[in-house]
């Protein structure tokens, strides 16, 4: 079979066993497609048996010297893995010539978070006297209050909504399905904008269960959500470079400065590995230095 044959097989696998969303399923693709199209370059006529070790190694020497940094590079690997982790369990291969390929070094980087005065003074800077400030100021409140990602924001449903219980239902990564406690204040605006501005808007025609929709009546966009915060920094002067993810960071570590157990916080994010969430751990100097001198005998 061509290579061609092969990557065809892997996104169904992707699609059907692995249930990832598109934006995953082309990420995986393209890694591939990279690896195919370095081959075809080095006019290398091999077949999927046929690639070894040193084959994979020449190829990830070159995505370096074509100046792809360390977090590229371990990406197209862990793509070109899935791959042939697929081909092995199809009994293409019986050995998996990326065993022993080496990934780089990656820095942990630490996420950028704001405080809660920012909090407040971002979500403070929407005015309510529009349909879209009302809007704006209940997603920003979600965002923050539930740690929501972005795509998880715009793609809510109405009919996850279970705030007399004061729950949502959130479909995040792969299509996994949690539940996340929703505070007082995101309630209070999601009723208002509900029962204010929602209540007026003809949906467009599948969007009628989505949550937060635009002028159009069509669910936002990702990038809309992105606009809409770089306002809100404009408007009160905040310097920092912030996104939707922000805000997402911001709800982890202020939980867990505030105690929270790692598990729950686990939980509400919908991370499938506690080392994920191990990242906002790593919390601010300052509030170690005060509370180690609060609480520790020998600095009292």
């Amino acid at each position: 079979m061509s290579w061609a044959s092969y990557i065809k097989g892997f996104k169904s696998y992707l699609q059907l066993e692995k249930s990832l969303s598109g934006n995953s399923i082309e990420a995986y693709l393209r890694d591939v497609e990279k690896l195919v199209r370095y081959l075809d370059m080095r006019e290398l006529k091999l077949s999927v048996e046929e690639i070894k070790l040193s084959h994979l190694e020449d190829f990830i020497k070159w995505i370096n010297e074509m100046g792809m940094d360390a977090h590229s590079q371990a990406r197209i690997i862990s793509g070109i893995r899935a791959f042939y982790k697929y081909l092995l369990m199809e009994d293409v291969l019986s050995v998996n010539p990326t065993e022993l390929l080496l990934t780089p070094k990656l820095a942990r980087k630490l996420p950028d978070t704001l405080s809660i005065e920012e909090i407040n003074a971002l979500i403070g800077s929407i005015g309510q006297s529009t349909p879209e400030g009302v809007r704006n100021k209940a997603m920003l409140e979600v965002l923050y209050g539930c740690g929501l990602r972005v795509s998880e924001l715009v793609g809510l449903k109405i009919s996850d909504m279970f705030l007399d219980v004061e729950f949502i239902k959130v479909i995040g990564k792969g299509n996994k399905e949690r539940l996340v406690p929703i505070g007082s204040e995101a309630i209070k605006c999601i009723r208002l904008y509900q029962d204010n501005v929602r209540v007026h808007s003809t949906p467009r025609k599948g969007d009628e269960d989505i949550l937060f929709l635009n002028k159009r009546g069509g669910r936002l966009s990702r990038v809309m959500v992105f606009y809409i915060i770089k306002a809100c920094a404009a408007a009160i002067g905040l310097k920092k470079t912030i996104s939707p993810h922000t805000f997402r960071h911001s709800f982890a570590t202020h939980l867990i400065e505030g105690g929270a157990d790692l598990r729950a916080i686990q939980e509400m994010l919908g991370h499938a590995s506690i080392t994920t969430t191990e990242i906002y751990t790593h919390l601010d100097r300052d509030f170690l230095r005060s509370t180690i001198m609060q609480y520790h005998p020998r600095y009292k």
